[in-house]
């Protein structure tokens, strides 16, 4: 997710300040970043483990215990499907000499794990704000490229995940549950409301954007409906 300019899909944070083109950050955004990877990583682990006050989201619906594995998985969904996605868009906007950079979201991350705890997952742990962007399509780029790169991970999850299935390694069901988890964060951030990166989007190509979230769509389904089918319990 990426906040935006006074366009007709978002609102502004700064004002306009320049960039030279190169990938720069801050010990604020470190933090913010940290922070927010580790609240959802807790998040994360609270749903697989089922140690929430309600069932996790594992396949079986019984209740585990916090194992090192489900930690392991917990860390890399949070990374791929949503530390990674940030930065893609702070790279696209600093590459085009635009400030960027990722802040957290107080109220969203202390939501994000009040529903953990009760067995589902609202997250909106922050944004990558942009400043002095203004065109349509410079910030249409920028917002995809977050969706995007959660694709690729969701493709080459899935891929790993057809790979173990062949091998019989029990690896398979976690290669899917992260290949779903990125292609359902990039389908979700790719609906055209708000502030989400899907208005941006489809504020710049409507065509662009019904053909990548038709594509995140159909890739969440597949990846859900194989872990449904064929995944093992997630121990």
């Amino acid at each position: 997710m990426s906040t935006a300019p006074p366009l007709p899909y978002g609102y502004s944070w700064t004002p306009a300040q320049s960039n030279s083109g190169r990938v720069t950050t801050s010990r604020t955004e470190v933090l913010q970043v940290a922070i927010a990877y580790l609240v959802l990583t807790f998040d994360l682990v609270l749903l697989l483990s089922g140690t929430g006050l309600l069932f996790g989201t594992n396949t079986s619906g019984a209740v585990y215990l916090v194992t090192p594995t489900i930690v392991v998985v917990a860390a890399a969904a949070a990374l791929t499907g949503f530390v990674l996605h940030e930065m893609a868009h702070k790279i696209v906007a600093q590459r085009s000499g635009y400030w960027a950079e990722f802040r957290y979201s107080i109220i969203g991350l202390a939501i994000s794990v009040f529903t953990a705890i009760f067995g589902f997952l609202f997250a909106a742990p922050g944004a990558t704000v942009v400043s002095g962007m203004t065109d349509a399509r410079q910030w249409g780029r920028t917002a995809l490229a977050g969706p995007t790169l959660n694709l690729v991970f969701g493709g080459t999850f899935y891929a790993a995940a057809l790979a173990t299935f062949h091998a019989g390694a029990p690896a398979f069901t976690w290669l899917l549950l992260l290949a779903f988890v990125n292609c359902w964060f990039a389908t979700f951030n790719l609906i055209p409301v708000g502030v989400l990166d899907g208005a941006k989007v489809m504020h710049w190509s409507k065509g662009v954007w019904a053909a990548v979230f038709v594509l995140a769509g159909a890739m969440a389904v597949v990846s859900w409906l194989a872990l449904f089918w064929y995944g093992t319990p997630l121990l």
